[in-house]
């Protein structure tokens, strides 16, 4: 018997329709076919609390929606994101009992920053896989500290520089950088982690959304920091489009997963609204579809699952199975013949060369396995 196990990781989840179970038709006889697999909640799972005024955007679902989870073949979730605390502390602790009451491992929260920033560690076939999860993208009083309950925090500082300081009102270069202490707490927790597993996964809800390939300063340092401190991978989401794959160190970096399984409705008020009209400038192109239940960019149809193959020695392969999203918001794995398959591969490719990441990937099949060895 093989000591080899299959991790499958997707970006973001949030089923917000009464049959949760139907968005994963399609794909969960292949997640249940590994031995773990990974997603990052977008939403409370709760019926109670009250949804703060400072929320632009959010969505709940019934606890009983973490049982779809489940049966999707989910057994591990980030929800370390900008919707943890949407729903005030019912919300947050209703979500958490929700999935744990599912046997599923919840990532990068809890009721004080100890809990949250807590190695989650995962055996299967006698390896051991740490958990880590942060976010980036933080309303205020989402984070977790000594006395108040959140995520954990990756901060990171904007500033905005005039690219010509003599002409008034022209456009400034975006630099971002990492918040000192939360990049040390970081560090700090991989390198706990590292004692505890084989192999030490992190993820992160961070980056900047829906503006198609570029990335923030501030995530590379994040990754490269990261993996300098002994983790195996990285494992981003947030941006709802897929962004491109670094490899560091012989480590692969995930910089977006995109969206996996997603309910977006909208009704034609929403539609118009100055903050969704906003929205709609980050994206070229992006036009709502009142009729659907996936109001996200095209793009965001684009997406892909994190395949690894894992040992007690570490990750021995990496490999990403593109996917594509329809009008009713579920996913569906590519065949290696369907021309989807190239469009999913081609974009991933070009948003990585656009940022001069220069990830090289191999077709396989079904599969695109990234070149993780040192050039």
């Amino acid at each position: 018997m093989s000591d080899e196990l299959v991790l499958y990781a997707v970006g973001d989840v949030g089923p917000e329709r009464p049959d949760p179970h139907t968005l994963f038709t399609r794909v969960g006889p292949t997640l249940r076919g590994g031995d773990l697999a990974f997603c990052q909640l977008e939403m409370n799972l709760t019926d109670r609390g009250a949804r703060l005024p400072q929320v632009r955007h959010t969505a709940r679902a019934a606890p009983a929606t973490a049982g779809s989870l489940r049966r999707a073949g989910f057994d591990v979730v980030s929800w370390a994101g900008n919707h943890c605390m949407d729903w005030g502390a019912e919300g947050f602790f209703d979500t958490i009992e929700a999935l744990t009451g599912e046997d599923i491992t919840v990532l990068g929260v809890g009721p004080d920053i100890a809990a949250a920033r807590e190695p989650r560690v995962v055996e299967r076939k006698g390896t051991r896989i740490a958990f880590l999860a942060y976010c980036s993208i933080l309303p205020a009083d989402y984070w977790a500290t000594e006395r108040r309950p959140g995520c954990a925090p990756m901060r990171a500082h904007t500033v905005y520089e005039p690219t010509e300081p003599d002409q008034p009102g022209t456009p400034c270069r975006v630099i971002t950088y990492p918040h000192r202490d939360d990049l040390a707490a970081l560090v700090e927790d991989v390198r706990r982690a590292r004692e505890l597993a084989d192999v030490v996964a992190v993820s992160i809800h961070w980056g900047i959304h829906f503006v198609p390939a570029v990335l923030a300063d501030y995530q590379r340092d994040v990754a490269h920091a990261a993996i300098d401190a002994g983790a195996d991978l990285i494992l981003g989401h947030h941006a709802h489009i897929l962004k491109g794959v670094e490899v560091y160190r012989g480590r692969a970096i995930f910089y977006s997963l995109g969206n996996f399984a997603m309910d977006l409705p909208m009704t034609a008020e929403h539609a118009s609204s100055k903050g969704f009209q906003e929205l709609l400038k980050l994206h070229p192109g992006w036009e709502p579809d009142l009729g659907s239940t996936y109001n996200f960019p095209h793009d965001s149809r684009k997406t892909v699952a994190v395949r690894c193959r894992i040992s007690r020695h570490g990750i021995g392969e990496v490999a990403v199975l593109p996917a594509y999203i329809d009008r009713s918001s579920r996913p569906e794995f590519l065949d290696g013949a369907d021309p989807r398959f190239a469009e999913v591969g081609a974009y991933l490719r070009e948003a990585g060369e656009s940022q001069g990441l220069g990830t090289r990937f191999d077709p396989a099949g079904d599969a695109l396995i990234v070149r993780t060895e040192e050039s």
